[in-house]
């Protein structure tokens, strides 16, 4: 990946990027090239090969490639903290270079190594399930705590180096128990790089902190959305459509990362599912051509993520999650901080303005290639959050929940864009009933009866021409299928109206003909756009609601993707639900959807801010 992505930019900022050369760039997200000039004062990097042992019964071995970052003031006699960053998906150990450079010379100790399957460690990718990437993490946090046998200096393991002797040591785990090689350390990652902390977390109470960023709750949800039938967090009941663009752009991927040499070296990687766990391509596959996940796709995509495990992460957490992103959006964010909140950690969260979707910070939030915690307000609270956990400052570690407002003018660090609150709970209902005349009105004596209809395409054809999920700021035709979508509109709005949170859609849909189940079930798509006063409307965020519906007659309620969005004065608020979406496989069945409308029950409520 190129490192322009991590640029500091103006938020007007736009890519005209091929969709799968971007997709593929988005998937390593705490992407940073290697300074120019290293800092010969603070610290040495030395790469090494450590030979972990993962699996069910940890006895597969395989090859990682890690580069240690030893601070110049550490020794034996003088220990420091360590942390531990791997990749994003289809990135390398060197896309760490610019975070790791800049905690060692803050006095951390580092590890930042290639993660199973990537940027030259063996064996297959298995999607951050806790018993091969938890256990490979575990296997270097041994090495950090001083457990020798672990690296070498070549990848055949010939030549071993011992364990660290400068780290801290502590005690006692978080478990209460005393355990062997047990370092003070924490990591810090994104996307994948994310997600595998809490994996790793779930299986070694020795890590003391984590700081994931813009990664999943329920891989099941991230991949196949379903809007309704939520059961915990974002998981649900019935599986929803599938992201078509994300999950091809994940296979091909992770199946040509290890190049030619890759599978050379390492014949047994191109076995079954090439360089993923033989599970993987079925329910990547499956997912794509049938629209959804099957339930064992569900299965395995759940092992592989924190709504599984929770309940064995019990240390402190600093979620950072992005605005601009159609991956993983901020509702996974906010399912994951209440599973943790209710359980006792000490977990805040930050809502910032990138993501998957546009990888650009807006002007002093972060620059992973050039961290500066004066000028940069997430680097600021990493930093603190860090020395209060790992070096026991007493730092102040921020609000419990902060999230940006790109309407917010301000020059330098983004802090004054940041709002910050006690709770993850900030707006307040803010009804539009659904009128039978096509307008969201928040009067009762204003709503008109009526229904509106839409078709469904056979086979999950899109309806609509709109830039694809991953990349939803390309420019792109625009077009309808006529028949296809139904909308319902605000007036011209008084006065800013700011939504923080997740809109909901109370609807009640009846379709023909008869849906028997999950296979022909209704599937539409709810959107949420922003009209300004000339007619140019703006897809919020990208974010698009897929909503499969099991039971047409009975009434549904849609969580929308959460949003930070102000709609300013004299704009409109549209919701449009469309048969179809270019980004996703919608419902394989065509069917005729009818909307009610025109009675109280059918609304779209907005959580909004400010009096």
């Amino acid at each position: 990946m190129t490192d322009g992505g991590w640029a500091v930019k103006h938020r007007a900022r736009r890519s005209t990027l091929a969709v799968v050369t971007a997709a593929a760039a988005v998937l390593t997200p705490i992407a940073a090239s290697a300074p120019a000039t290293a800092d010969p004062l603070g610290f040495t990097k030395t790469t090494l090969h450590f030979q972990v042992l993962v699996g069910p019964n940890r006895d597969e071995p395989c090859d990682v490639i890690g580069d240690v970052y030893k601070p110049d003031s550490a020794s034996a006699s003088n220990r420091v903290p360590a942390v531990l960053t791997t990749n994003g998906f289809g990135g390398s150990k060197n896309d760490q270079a610019g975070i790791a450079s800049f905690l060692a010379s803050r006095g951390y100790a580092v590890l930042a190594y290639s993660g199973l399957g990537f940027g030259g460690s063996g064996c297959k990718i298995h999607m951050d399930n806790p018993e091969y990437d938890g256990r490979a993490a575990s296997e270097l946090v041994s090495f950090l705590g001083g457990r020798d046998g672990t690296a070498f200096v070549d990848p055949a393991h010939t030549v071993p180096v011992p364990g660290l002797d400068y780290v801290v040591q502590d005690a006692t785990a978080h478990h209460g128990l005393a355990e062997a090689d047990d370092p003070r350390v924490g990591m810090v990652g994104g996307s994948y790089g994310g997600s595998v902390q809490f994996a790793a977390a779930s299986v070694d109470p020795r890590i003391d902190t984590i700081i994931p960023m813009i990664t999943w709750n329920d891989l099941s949800y991230s991949l196949a959305p379903n809007g309704t039938a939520q059961t915990t967090g974002v998981s649900t009941s019935v599986p929803g459509a599938s992201k078509v663009l994300w999950t091809l752009t994940f296979g091909a991927v992770g199946v040509t990362n290890p190049r030619a040499e890759g599978y050379v070296s390492d014949p047994a990687r191109a076995l079954g599912c090439p360089n993923f766990a033989n599970t993987a391509c079925p329910a990547l596959a499956q997912s794509a051509v049938q629209g959804y996940p099957d339930p064992g796709s569900v299965d395995f995509l759940r092992r592989s993520s924190v709504v599984s495990y929770a309940d064995r992460v019990r240390i402190p957490v600093l979620l950072m999650q992005g605005q601009q992103d159609t991956l993983f959006d901020l509702n996974e964010s906010k399912a994951t901080f209440e599973t943790l909140k209710a359980q006792g950690n000490d977990v805040k969260m930050i809502w910032h303005s990138w993501g998957h979707s546009d990888l650009t910070p807006a002007e002093g939030e972060i620059n992973m290639k050039d961290p500066n915690p004066d000028t940069q307000y997430e680097t600021g609270r990493m930093v603190d959050w860090f020395d209060h956990y790992l070096k026991d400052s007493g730092v102040d570690t921020g609000p419990v929940f902060s999230y940006f407002r790109s309407w917010v003018d301000y020059t330098g660090n983004a802090a004054p864009a940041y709002a910050e609150s006690s709770d993850v709970t900030v707006g307040r209902d803010y009804s539009l009933y659904l009128s039978g005349d096509g307008a969201l009105t928040d009067r009762l004596d204003g709503i008109v009866p009526g229904v509106r209809t839409l078709n469904t395409l056979p086979g999950g054809l899109p309806t609509d021409r709109e830039a694809p999920d991953t990349r939803p700021d390309n420019p792109a035709p625009q077009g309808v299928v006529p028949g296809t979508v139904v909308e319902w509109s605000s007036g011209s709005l008084d006065a800013p109206l700011d939504v923080v949170g997740a809109p909901t859609l109370d609807v009640r849909v009846t379709a023909a003909p008869a849906v028997a189940g999950v296979e022909d079930a209704v599937v539409v798509f709810a959107k949420l756009y922003d009209v300004a006063p000339d007619g140019t409307d703006t897809l919020i965020n990208g974010q698009v609601a897929p909503v499969r519906i099991v039971a047409p007659g009975e009434p549904v309620q849609v969580t929308m993707p959460a949003i930070v969005h102000r709609f300013d004065e004299g704009h409109r608020v549209r919701l449009e639900v469309s048969g179809g979406d270019p980004s996703f496989r919608g419902g394989l069945v065509p069917h005729q959807v009818t909307i009610a409308a025109g009675d109280p029950g059918q609304v779209l409520v907005l959580p909004v801010t400010g009096s």
